[in-house]
């Protein structure tokens, strides 16, 4: 299908304190658990998205090279007054070309989405979101937990060469 990825990962840019979860988590557990694991390519900006490239254009032609878009919800990207270029992306890209399919992982309790951008809300009606629980910080490295089963329900198969 001319993919290199299985997924574009989306997640809040900003350094806060509580983003610091959320970087380890992108950068070690969801490569760990899917890549290491699983055996899915992710691209994840910052490690995938090289210096000096246009990150605009690296953005749009990696998410086009990716059969899914997974989007991590927190509070900074509820609460954020700028919508991120990927985030935006993303979206137009799930719903008005309706091309690439959306996983939305809540991070932190979001309670009412009333927040959140009106096309974020739409696909939230549509397929709910996958939720990170504390009880899987115990254990994070489980591909086998409800959270990680759950996440690759929604991802494409694997093309393993076992």
């Amino acid at each position: 299908d001319g993919k290199i990825y299985d997924a574009y990962v989306i997640y809040p840019k900003n350094h806060t304190s509580e983003s610091n979860f959320v970087e380890y988590f992108v950068y070690q557990i969801m490569p760990d658990i899917l890549e290491n694991k699983c055996g899915y390519t992710l691209c994840i900006y910052g490690r995938d998205i090289y210096p000096g490239e246009d990150a605009a254009s690296a953005i749009e032609t990696r998410m086009q090279k990716s059969r899914r878009l997974m989007l991590l919800l927190t509070h900074q990207l509820v609460n954020s007054k700028e919508d991120a270029y990927d985030q935006h992306l993303a979206l137009y890209n799930a719903l008005i070309q309706n091309d690439t399919k959306v996983i939305l992982l809540e991070m932190e309790k979001i309670g009412t989405y009333g927040k959140l951008q009106e096309s974020l809300r739409f696909i939230i009606k549509q397929q709910g979101t996958i939720k990170w629980e504390e009880e899987h910080t115990v254990h994070p490295q489980s591909p086998n937990s409800k959270f990680w089963k759950q996440v690759r329900y929604h991802m494409p198969l694997t093309r393993r060469t076992s």
